[in-house]
């Protein structure tokens, strides 16, 4: 699956290490031996799994707002590191119509200002700048996007993913492309909704659902026809790693973008998902409630993932219901097992998962 020591001893930045999917990146990394650094803000939510996980043992943290760029010019040129994971983001759909501005600011500007450290940096690095499935404009069609087609968005989420795809582009053609020295080298990764333990964000599906069960409260479920390219966290991630080793080896994938999703046929509506989840938990329920949906969102939406199996061997690996289980299984131990190992919880489900690897491999 992954060279064991290909990132042994090796500097990385993760930004956005406090969120989740960041703080399951820098779990996984640090397995794999790498130095890891943050820069992001606090915690996005309490609990968090990089608190509840004691992240700060294992990452060399910095409190740095991704808008601001001097002081992220100023870390990456005193951290030097190998490699940068660019994750840094205003993830949800609904907050960027309450929060626009901010979400414009952050998704695009901080994505810019990750480049031009990159720009500024004097030694080989790679970087892979992830974004979202939604920067394509959606036409609401039966197929899977691909890596060429029309960016886009009508809210201002999607809209500032595409934008950030806009700015990697012209930053790799305008100051990337002619790098004989080929010191640095970029990709964009585009992943689409992922599930997994450790989430607590508001206003998606799972936390919503664990955080009224484990109050006894019927979840209110708003879109329950919609259709995701839900995922465990572990996919994309997984991704990303193959997609950063890969890129060190062969600069001629610089610059180029790559979908990670679950397979064509992982056409799961959002009730379906609460259906499977709610069967390990006792008081489950829910509430059909489309008519609270204030915030419009696409109903229809899947990646074509061809690139990534092609060029980088990678294709994903669980299916729906164990995708389901090991986060339901997740949230089941942090909540009945007092006694539990946050960190060691964690690591298990990744070696889990890396198993499962080896064995469709």
């Amino acid at each position: 699956m992954f060279n064991a020591n290909f990132f042994l001893n090796k500097k990385v930045l993760i930004t956005g290490n406090t969120g989740f999917k960041g703080s399951w990146l820098s779990i996984w990394l640090d397995l794999l031996g790498a130095k890891i650094y943050g820069l992001a803000l606090e915690p996005p939510t309490k609990p968090s799994l990089f608190d509840k996980a004691n992240l700060s043992r294992i990452i060399d943290n910095n409190i740095v707002d991704i808008k601001d760029t001097d002081k992220v010019i100023q870390l990456v040129q005193s951290i030097e590191p190998d490699y940068i994971f660019h994750l840094a983001a205003q993830p949800l759909v609904q907050l960027s119509y309450l929060r626009p501005v901010e979400t414009w600011k952050t998704n695009v500007i901080g994505t810019i200002n990750i480049l031009e450290s990159l720009k500024l940096l004097d030694k080989k690095c790679i970087g892979i700048i992830i974004t979202s499935d939604k920067c394509y404009e959606n036409q609401e069609w039966e197929w899977g996007y691909r890596e060429n087609d029309l960016l886009g968005g009508s809210d201002p989420y999607s809209a500032s993913k595409g934008s950030a795809e806009l700015a990697f582009n012209s930053y790799y053609k305008s100051f990337f492309s002619s790098n004989s020295d080929n010191k640095i080298n970029i990709c964009s990764a585009r992943a689409g909704n992922v599930i997994g333990g450790g989430d607590w964000a508001d206003n998606r599906i799972v936390p919503d659902c664990i955080k009224a069960w484990t109050s006894k409260k019927p979840v209110d479920i708003k879109s329950p026809k919609s259709t995701r390219p839900f995922q465990h966290v572990l996919e994309p991630l997984s991704g990303y790693i193959k997609l950063a080793e890969r890129l060190n080896l062969n600069n001629e994938l610089s610059g180029q973008s790559f979908n990670f999703g679950p397979p064509n046929n992982f056409n799961y509506q959002v009730i379906e998902i609460v259906k499977e989840l709610s069967k390990k938990w006792e008081d489950s329920s829910w509430i059909i409630n489309e008519k609270n949906n204030l915030y419009a969102e696409s109903k229809l939406l899947k990646l074509n993932c061809d690139k990534a199996f092609s060029l980088l061997n990678w294709e994903p690996t669980l299916d729906f219901k164990t995708t389901i289980s090991m986060t339901s299984d997740w949230y089941y131990s942090f909540y009945n097992k007092k006694d539990l190992n946050v960190l060691e919880k964690c690591k298990k489900q990744i070696e889990e998962f890396m198993n499962f690897k080896k064995l469709n491999n």
